[in-house]
């Protein structure tokens, strides 16, 4: 009774809606990398990522999330030693990164799954300093955690996961409790520390943010950014229908399967398909949330923060640059985006969310 109890806690309402994007990606996928020999192999890669990702999700779910948490030093250690290796191992990507590790088979980001176990990392470090939290000592020794794997991020160089790695750092120290007067603080030192980060950045990505600022000054670069534009516009209401937006079928759109593929959704199913994306990435958004809220320790509630705060920054970024508010970064779109680093690490975050959850009641534990 006590079992049957237990599994009746699982969120299926989350694991079900992250079915139906996974879903609906693998159809944009097909719909994007259409006739392209290159890309011939996509779906199916996509297939698969996603039935690895859904038995993640499972066999997180049956794992007790304080076992992770306990071992979060051994979890750091971990990603170091991963992201060491990529900086000395590690292959090219499309996007002239060397944040890939090649298995032979298949190619994996590691820098993908360190920014799932650094929440893990995270959550326990605050959670064991929320009594002092207050103490500016104790942001600056959480913000240590995370600038050593930053860095090995960000001289990949891969600016994308860099700041969504901040990010989640930020938004998971304010919900442990940072003070106004800290928050304030490290928004002087990023404002002080960008124009030594720009130094350091590699051409593209300087490029990417002056295209934002002005895309007359490369127009090359700004092709992409208005072929978006372009193809989200010629969806009007309902879509230029399934298969048949001009812009990726003929191959105007350059990364449409990964990068831009909100902007193909947008053409072909228009503002109503587009929409219906967003919906159902905030249901997810959600349901984390209530997690976070159903948590009986804090640890598990950060856990719960900071997979949210994934989700949600990613989609933020990746709808942003489709529709040009915000410079391109190269953040896949979760869970519909083509990618399988990106998608099985974001599943492992889903299964810690249902972990989390399953053992929200402490009478079943």
């Amino acid at each position: 009774m006590v079992r049957s109890k237990f599994f009746q806690n699982f969120d299926y309402v989350l694991l079900a809606v992250v079915i139906i994007m996974i879903l609906f990606g693998v159809l944009m996928i097909g719909s994007a990398t259409r006739d392209v020999p290159s890309l011939a192999d996509r779906v199916n890669s996509q297939i698969t990522y996603s039935i690895v990702g859904v038995a993640i999700v499972l066999i997180m779910a049956a794992i007790d999330y304080r076992l992770l948490t306990s071992m979060y030093l051994w979890l750091y250690g971990l990603i170091i030693l991963i992201l060491g290796v990529t900086g000395i191992l590690g292959t090219t990507g499309e996007a002239g990164a060397q944040s890939w590790v090649n298995f032979g088979v298949a190619g994996f980001q590691p820098s993908e799954l360190a920014k799932i176990l650094l929440i893990i990392v995270l959550a326990q470090q605050l959670a064991l300093n929320v009594e002092h939290i207050s103490r500016l000592q104790t942001i600056l020794i959480s913000l240590g955690f995370v600038a050593v794997p930053v860095f090995f991020i960000f001289i990949q160089p891969d600016l994308g996961i860099s700041t969504l790695v901040m990010v989640t750092w930020f938004a998971m120290a304010w919900a442990a409790g940072m003070k106004w007067q800290h928050i304030a603080l490290f928004a002087l030192v990023v404002l002080i520390t960008l124009p030594i980060l720009w130094t350091f950045m590699e051409d593209y990505q300087r490029s990417r943010i002056t295209t934002f600022i002005d895309p007359n000054a490369d127009p090359d670069a700004a092709f992409n950014i208005r072929q978006a534009l372009t193809a989200i516009g010629n969806g009007g209401v309902l879509g230029r229908g399934y298969m048949q937006g001009t812009q990726s079928q003929l191959r105007y759109l350059r990364v449409r399967h990964t990068d831009f593929i909100f902007a193909v959704i947008a053409e072909e199913l228009g503002f109503v398909g587009a929409l219906a994306v967003l919906i159902l990435m905030a249901v997810v958004i959600f349901r984390v949330l209530r997690a976070a809220r159903m948590a009986q320790d804090v640890s598990g509630s950060l856990i719960c923060y900071g997979v949210a705060t994934i989700i949600f920054f990613q989609t933020l970024v990746s709808v942003g640059m489709n529709v040009r508010v915000l410079p391109v970064t190269g953040l896949t779109l979760p869970f519909i985006s083509s990618g399988g680093s990106s998608l099985v690490t974001l599943m492992l975050g889903i299964g810690l969310v249902e972990s989390i959850v399953l053992r929200h009641n402490p009478r079943q534990l």
